[in-house]
């Protein structure tokens, strides 16, 4: 995943909830700023605070090391 593809699914899934960046922002105790730039895809080293975004929305992350097959945790199958 890119920067870009992580700034558009949080965008997404802020729209979806019907968030305003300053709602989301609070919620996740981040700037409308650091929201505003993690939407639109800029690099960060902040990964504490993506997190945060990405909890306050209840979306989960998940590690897929190369090698180890995947396997939905809701029963789809692999990907």
């Amino acid at each position: 995943m890119t920067t870009e593809e992580l700034g558009r699914t949080i965008r997404a899934a802020r729209r979806e909830q019907g968030l305003r960046q300053d709602q989301l922002a609070g919620a996740a105790g981040v700037g409308v700023r650091f929201l505003s730039e993690l939407e639109r895809g800029k690099e960060t080293a902040r990964v504490g605070k993506a997190l945060a975004v990405l909890d306050a929305l209840g979306c989960k992350v998940r590690i897929h090391p190369p090698g180890v097959p995947w396997t939905d945790p809701h029963g789809h199958g692999e990907r």
